[in-house]
């Protein structure tokens, strides 16, 4: 079956359907990884966009259920150079045709993904629509000019509730802006014991669970599109360590009084070079997101800029002067990509310990009573049983 993908500025691409069919529309965007088309695809942060993958074979491995990044795919469309149909892999329990016929999701191959890319890097990103009927170009271009791009992808990503993965160290509260699965194996793999909540979850909310450490992770759109958890944050700042993953780095400078704004085309892929200041090592990050910090902003604040994209100048990494607490606009938790990054959650780990040391030590009874009181009248109970 034949499918199309139409431009904002008018460049039709044709290729071959595979997927769903139907219509489908979003901001075409690229991403430059090798490897890790089932991550690329079900990663919160491309909620609302079309992926163009610039690696040429992709599909080859198929799919395998145990290296989902969250529980279902939010992407629009998928474009791509040569899509294999019969993938060869000892793992794969079906291919990625299935995956997206099973999630309503469209496809297009046989596409110069080059060509596309092109366009994108000297235009910049733009909204596309995929579609398998027979319309008018002309037609599909007036569903173009009249659609608006989808905004507040945060709360269509996050979870809807709170939920624990238990382990015997250090409790840190993952506030969930579109979380990558891979945020809490690397917890889990220290001995966290993690709490993760939604991403509207309050100050006071976040008080009552007693976390060591906070873990604001990545997620999809503009930053200011999500001002509760700023706010969320600025009453935390000096409380808890706090670690900022991609939005949750962005959300961390709005936060401090920085500003952001949206990139060109983005970074997306697993081989993006960042330049640690203090060290001056370069890492190869994997990246994903549209929008960044700007510099200009940071001059007045408390921040202090850590890395930067050796690509473009943008800066990668935060951390406030006076407080515990830094971010990284990149991917430490990879998949797809390399593990260069890894590091930083023994950082955050070791400036959690380091923050406990410094505080007043207080009887577990006195926490438990604190806890009691600062919870509203359906904890009765609780506070009766701390207080007895």
């Amino acid at each position: 079956m034949q499918a199309r993908l139409l431009l904002e500025d008018g460049t039709l691409f044709t290729g071959k359907a595979f997927g769903s069919e139907g219509e489908s529309t979003g901001e075409v965007v690229f991403n430059t990884g090798i490897t890790g088309y089932q991550e690329v695809l079900s990663d919160p942060s491309y909620c609302g966009q079309i992926v163009t993958m610039t690696y040429p074979l992709i599909g080859n491995y198929g799919i395998t259920r145990d290296d989902f990044e969250a529980i279902r795919p939010y992407v629009h469309g998928f474009v791509v150079r040569e899509h294999e149909e019969i993938p060869s892999n000892w793992r794969a329990q079906y291919t990625l045709d299935s995956l997206l016929k099973e999630y309503g999701i469209l496809g297009i191959s046989e596409v110069d993904t080059r060509m596309l890319t092109r366009i994108l890097r000297h235009h910049g990103t733009m909204k596309g629509i995929i579609t398998t009927s027979n319309k008018p170009v002309e037609e599909l271009k007036e569903q173009l000019n009249a659609m608006e791009l989808m905004r507040d992808q945060v709360s269509r990503v996050s979870t809807n509730s709170r939920y624990a993965c238990p382990g015997p160290g250090e409790t840190v509260v993952v506030v969930d802006f579109g979380s990558k699965s891979g945020i809490v194996r690397d917890l889990s793999k220290r001995g966290c014991n993690i709490v993760v909540v939604p991403h509207d979850t309050t100050a006071e909310q976040i008080r009552r669970i007693h976390p060591d450490g906070i873990m604001l992770s990545n997620g999809p759109g503009d930053p200011k599109d999500v001002p509760h958890a700023v706010k969320m944050i600025q009453d935390l700042l000096g409380e808890y360590p706090i670690f900022g993953i991609c939005l949750g780095h962005q959300l961390f400078a709005l936060a401090c009084g920085a500003d952001t704004s949206k990139l060109k085309f983005g970074h997306r892929g697993g081989n993006h070079p960042v330049k640690d200041l203090l060290t001056n090592r370069c890492y190869i990050t994997s990246q994903n997101h549209g929008y960044t910090v700007l510099e200009d902003s940071i001059e007045g604040t408390e921040l202090e800029v850590t890395h930067i994209n050796n690509n473009d100048g943008t800066i990668e990494g935060l951390k406030h002067k006076q407080h515990a607490a830094f971010s990284v606009q990149y991917h430490p938790e990879a998949a797809p990509g390399p593990f260069d990054s890894s590091y930083l959650f023994d950082r955050f780990l070791d400036m959690i310990r380091a923050f406990k040391q410094e505080q007043p030590a207080v009887p577990q009874q006195a926490k438990m009573l604190a806890a009691a009181k600062s919870n509203s009248a359906e904890n009765k109970g609780e506070l009766a049983y701390a207080e007895k």
